[in-house]
This record gives structure tokens, C-alpha cells and sequence, in this order.
């Protein structure tokens, strides 16, 4: 009983308020605002204004604290409940480092609309501005923002919490050679003429409001699906995601009706940092994941299901990441099994679990758990797979005790009762007593903070395990021994396959054999990323020299986090290797996002 209430307490503490924002959204927010941008590429900014709608909820209130970060603030307008506009005062607080800061202005009265001219720094960690040169077609720049975690206040002056949502609509100005889309209704922007108009109706958190300015085109899937892409890409990826549809109605069926309209995809640039990230209405989407045989197509199916969890039910802090990460995991999982089978989704979840155990001895005991306390931290450190795959791994767990039917019920309506809602842990537990935990001799209270608040994984985890990955495991065993590459019977395996070959190689492998292996199966010049950066990952590992060449080709070509940190982390940690890695960084630092510079130079100690 004394752990239960302590722990409760810790909930209750993490969950009062977002230690990442510097606004006073209790006392006043804003749940719409209007933004009127131009792009200018000559100066990588963007320069307009964001008026936003106010609600107060205190009387005395006199006080509106926005998060920014690198913005310069030219003046800012109040209107009065009359209808006039009156000009304001403003200042800024004390600058951190991970978090910018806070915007105060002085409201003589109640305004019901604030309005703020600003434009932002050519270095706003929250987009990216390249050139013709770094695009895949070369003939015209391009721009885009990523603003989760805390990077929407690097070009819009707001309320940057998911404790809190909003409606949007946006006006955006570019050269008209360009295409602006948004994750937003893009249905306005019939023609391109360099003055694009945008509704976002459904409340959404800081963090999904996504802008792209580029030499666009659009191609349709289905009546409610399409691609957003640079000719380059257009038809491979229209070929590539054309399960889409399938996977909308699958997640339909289990969890409830898809409630943003449409869902597009937007393929950007390489240097794109993540896989994918869940705005509503419009991905964004790297396109190392266009293999050509749609074998990397779960993160679609991730991107996807965040329009249930993440999108639909939030997290209200980043302390809980796993609220949105974890289910998402689960629901792709569920998706992917149910469009290309289960032994297919058997062995994507075995190599999460991978991924997972990999990288739990180098985190901090504390960061093992589901729940952490992110406070004083930049929140992008919560972003390992500890939510993902342990937050996954604990609603496996439950549907496993109570039976897939059961859980699946209680998922949808989780998701219809808290739809449009920020969450915490606490009240995620205090629903999960009053529906599935009436009876503790299935699950026990017990056993789920386990799985929330202990570090490592739980005394209650089963690993997955595939016959395939077992048969590949012996035929390694069996290579490894007499040196003879005919037996590994390859013809027949998945690219997962491949992948827990490759990641689970013994350490005892010599480079020769290393050698050996990429002269018969191509595996430094693989054209799918993930094969790729698994394979030099142990290349780099087993000083296998031949390597080194391509992994230079790979890092210069190629931006997103998961490759490239792991990659330059390991150079740089090689006898003679920092002076490699730090040579290949400064070529391909301008090609990468101001996301992946900060993590690379983390790593490289710049």
C-alpha cells in the first residue's frame, strides 16, 4: 500500500504540470490560432504573424507567457473586446539552452486576440532550409519543419505543450514555383500560386503543427489517401504505400473510425531526422523507407496508428511518452499483422525487443522505466526505445492475460472516451482499475506498475520468438563453424530475416568472414537502409576495413537519427577513428537537420 501511494503521488506530481513550457496555459490559452507566414529562402526565415484566440480563467489575469525560442518579436497588437487594436508590451525571459524562452506580454485588460509579429533565425531547431543542390531533383529548394518534441516555439510563438490543443488556420506565402502543404486541410490549394490557405479543424497539440514548402506533386491512392513527393519519389512511393488504405480500414475496424478526413503522405528530403513524423492529416515521411518490395512499410502502419494514439488520446508531458509511443507501437504491430500477416508481425516485434535489450544496458536505470521524470532535461532525451518498445511490450502483456477480443474493446473505447485529450499515466491507470483490472487474479495492480516504474523490463515479460529467426540462428551457428557459405539457405529470407542475421552476428566473426559474406550477398552496397546500417554497425565493429568506404557514402547521403548516430558514434570510438568521423561530419553537416547536428555533435564531443 505505502508503494502504491507513493507512486501515485510521483504521478500526480509529473502529471500537474509541463516542466518543458514556459507558459502559463492554466491561467490563459489560446485554443485557436491563425498564422500568416511567407517563406524566404533567400534568408532561410519565415516572417509574418500568428494572432492567437484567447481564453482567460482567471478574472485577475493580466499576463499571456508564450514559449519561444530564437524568434525575433517585432511588436505585438491586443484586441479589445471592442474590436480595437492596441499595440503591447513585451519581453523575454532568461534563454535555455534545451528550451528557449519565455515570451511575456503585458495585457492591460482581457484581449480576446493577441497578435505577434516575428520571424525566426536561419537556425531554428524546429525547421529545415536547403538548397536546390541538397533535394533529390536538384532544380529547386526546399523546407520543412519538425516540431516535436518542444521545436514548434523555433518558428511559432505559442503555447508548446501537449497539456494543451488547438485549432489552427494558416495562410503561407512562397515563391510561386513551390508548393506549401500542411497538416491541415490542403484542399484549398487548388492551383500553385505561391499563396496557399489551410484549416486545421480538429484540436491538435503544439507539436503536430507541420509546415513543407518544396517542389511538390501530389498523386492519389485511394479516395482518401495520396503522396506528397518530389517527382523522384512520386510513382516509387505511390507503389510502395499503396496498402494504405487497407491499413486505414483495418485500424477502423479495431479501434474506432479514422476521425481526420484524409491521410497523405508527405516524402521529404533525405536528411529528414526520423522515420516519420504523425502530423495529422499529412505525414512526414523519410524516404529511406522506399525499398521497392514494401518491407519497411510498418512505419507507415506506426505513422498511421498514431491517429489513434498520440494524435486522438495525447500525452500530457514528455514524461510519459510511452502513452503515445508505446500504444502506437502496439497498434502498428496489430495492423501489420492483420494486412500481412502475423508471423511477419511476429518477427517485426522480435526485433524491436532487440533493439530494446540492445540498448537498456547504456541507459540510466531510471530511464529504463515507462514513467520518468524528464524535468531540468532536453525532452527529446525520452525518445529511446524504452516507451516504444517496453510501452508496447505492457499492452501485449495485458492482452495476453485477458485475451485479444477483451483488449481490443477496451482500446476503442479508450481511445472514443479520451478522444481529443491530453493524458497522464495516472488517469490512464485509475481507467484501466474501473474496466479491466476488476479481476486481480488476471492482472494484478501490482504487476502493471511493475511494468510502469521498475527499471529494465518486467518479471512478467515473454519473449517473442519466431521459428524463423531460430532457423537462421542455426544456420549461422553452422556457417560460422566450417566457414561454408552454402549453409545459409538465403533465397528464401525477409528482409527481417537479414536484419537478425546481420544484428545478432557472433562476436567471434572474423572480418574475413565479414568479407566473405559482402562478396556474396552485396550487403555494403544494399539499397535498403536498414540492412545497410546493421551491416556497418558491425563493420565498423570488426575493423572490417573494406566497409569504410560506403559507410562514408551512406553518412553523406543520408540524415535520419537512427543511421547516422549509432554509425558516427562507433567511428568516432575506433582506434584513429575520430578524425573519420569528424572529416565525414563536416561534409555532411549541411545536408543534415539541426536535430541530427545536435546529436551528432553530441557524440563527437563538438
Amino acid at each position: 500500500m505505502r508503494l502504491l501511494v507513493v507512486l501515485l503521488v510521483f504521478f500526480a506530481v509529473v502529471a500537474k504540470a509541463d516542466p518543458h513550457s514556459f507558459s502559463n496555459s492554466d491561467i490563459v490559452s489560446h485554443p485557436h490560432l491563425q498564422l500568416d507566414l511567407t517563406a524566404d529562402f533567400d534568408k532561410k526565415q519565415l516572417s509574418g504573424f500568428v494572432e492567437l484566440d484567447l481564453e482567460w480563467h482567471l478574472p485577475e489575469a493580466r499576463e499571456l507567457v508564450l514559449d519561444s525560442r530564437d524568434l525575433t518579436v517585432q511588436r505585438v497588437m491586443g484586441r479589445t473586446a471592442e474590436g480595437q487594436w492596441q499595440a503591447l508590451s513585451h519581453q523575454f525571459g532568461k534563454k535555455q539552452a534545451d528550451h528557449g524562452q519565455a515570451l511575456i506580454i503585458g495585457c492591460p485588460e482581457q484581449y480576446n486576440k493577441v497578435r505577434v509579429y516575428y520571424h525566426t533565425s536561419p537556425n531554428a531547431s524546429g525547421l529545415q532550409w536547403l538548397s536546390a543542390e541538397q533535394t533529390s531533383e536538384k532544380t529547386q529548394p526546399f523546407m520543412f519543419s519538425q516540431s516535436q518534441s518542444i521545436h514548434a516555439r523555433s518558428w511559432i510563438p505559442l503555447q508548446d505543450t501537449p497539456e494543451r490543443r488547438l485549432t489552427f488556420s494558416a495562410r503561407i506565402h512562397t515563391p510561386k514555383t513551390l508548393l506549401a502543404v500542411m497538416g491541415a486541410d490542403n484542399s484549398a490549394n487548388l492551383e500553385r500560386d505561391g499563396d496557399y490557405q489551410f484549416e486545421m479543424p480538429q484540436p491538435i497539440p503544439a507539436y503536430l503543427i507541420a509546415l513543407a514548402v518544396g517542389d511538390l506533386h501530389f498523386k492519389a491512392m485511394s479516395e482518401r489517401t495520396g503522396v506528397y513527393a518530389e517527382r523522384a519519389w512520386l510513382d516509387k512511393a505511390v507503389a510502395e504505400f499503396g496498402d494504405t488504405e487497407q491499413m486505414m480500414q483495418v485500424a477502423g475496424r479495431m479501434y474506432g473510425d479514422y476521425a481526420w478526413g484524409r491521410y497523405d503522405i508527405l516524402v521529404l528530403p533525405a536528411s529528414f531526422p526520423f522515420g516519420g513524423m504523425e502530423n495529422p492529416r499529412l505525414s512526414f515521411i523519410t524516404p529511406t523507407v522506399i525499398a521497392g518490395d514494401k518491407s519497411l512499410v510498418s512505419l507507415i502502419a506506426h505513422e498511421l496508428a498514431h491517429s489513434w494514439s498520440g494524435n486522438l488520446v495525447t500525452n500530457a508531458s514528455w514524461h510519459e511518452l510511452w502513452l503515445n509511443e508505446g500504444f502506437t507501437n502496439y497498434v502498428e504491430n496489430r495492423i501489420m499483422a492483420a494486412v500481412y500477416g502475423e508471423e511477419r508481425a511476429l518477427l517485426e516485434r522480435q526485433l524491436a525487443v532487440q533493439e530494446l535489450q540492445a540498448e537498456l544496458p547504456d541507459l540510466a536505470p531510471a530511464d529504463t522505466r515507462l514513467v520518468t521524470d524528464y524535468s531540468g532535461r532536453d525532452p527529446d532525451e525520452a525518445f529511446t526505445q524504452v516507451p516504444y518498445v517496453k510501452g508496447m511490450l505492457l499492452l501485449q502483456f495485458l492482452e495476453q492475460r485477458f485475451g485479444r477480443e477483451k483488449f481490443d474493446a477496451f482500446l476503442k473505447h479508450y481511445f472514443a472516451n479520451f478522444a481529443f485529450q491530453s493524458m497522464t499515466t495516472e488517469r490512464f491507470l485509475r481507467y484501466l482499475r474501473q474496466t479491466l483490472l476488476q479481476d486481480p487474479d488476471t492482472v494484478s495492480f501490482g504487476e502493471v506498475l511493475e511494468w510502469l516504474n521498475q527499471p529494465g523490463l518486467a518479471s512478467t515479460f515473454v519473449a517473442p520468438q519466431s521459428d524463423a529467426f531460430v532457423q537462421v540462428d542455426r544456420q549461422a551457428s553452422q556457417w560460422q563453424q566450417s566457414d561454408d557459405l552454402s549453409k545459409l539457405q538465403t533465397t528464401d529470407w525477409s528482409i527481417h530475416q537479414w536484419l537478425h542475421f546481420i544484428n545478432q552476428l557472433s562476436a567471434s566473426v572474423r572480418p574475413e568472414q565479414l568479407a566473405a559474406l559482402d562478396q556474396a550477398f552485396g550487403l555494403s552496397q544494399s539499397q535498403n537502409a536498414e540492412i545497410a546500417s546493421a551491416w556497418f554497425a558491425q563493420a565498423i565493429s570488426r575493423n572490417y576495413q573494406s566497409a569504410l568506404p560506403h559507410i562514408k557514402t551512406f553518412l553523406l547521403q543520408v540524415g535520419r537519427r537512427k543511421f547516422v548516430v549509432p554509425l558516427y558514434q562507433q567511428l568516432a570510438a575506433m582506434p584513429g577513428g575520430q578524425a573519420m568521423a569528424l572529416q565525414i561530419y563536416q561534409q555532411a553537416k549541411a545536408g543534415y537537420h539541426p536535430l541530427t547536428q545536435v546529436a551528432v555533435e553530441r557524440v563527437l564531443k563538438l
